[in-house]
């Protein structure tokens, strides 16, 4: 699914135009990107949280000469599922994970 795509199914539920919902799905994740780049952690309970992850520095080759070259440290952004998208994907009922 794209942004497109998500914009033209929000539409056609909450009864919006294609533009509007565009702006309202743009600021959403404008918001989302400014608190990652602030460090901050962006929890959407039910769904899932992002983070930023410090990626440590490490030695890696490069394919085309195979020589060893160094690769920083950075910062990443980080998407972890909650439980009830975890279960949604599996086909189960949420909240049913880990009952016998």
């Amino acid at each position: 699914m794209t942004k497109a795509d998500l914009v033209e199914e929000i539409s056609a539920r909450v009864n919006l135009s294609k533009k509007d919902t565009g702006i309202v799905v743009n600021l959403v994740l404008d918001n989302i990107s400014l608190a990652l780049s602030r460090g901050d952690k962006v929890e959407l309970r039910g769904f899932g949280s992002f983070r930023v992850k410090q990626r440590r520095s490490r030695r890696a080759r490069n394919p085309r000469t195979g020589t060893s070259v160094a690769v920083p440290a950075k910062l990443v952004p980080f998407f972890k599922a909650s439980n009830e998208l975890k279960s949604l994907v599996n086909g189960e009922e949420p909240g049913s994970e880990g009952t016998a």
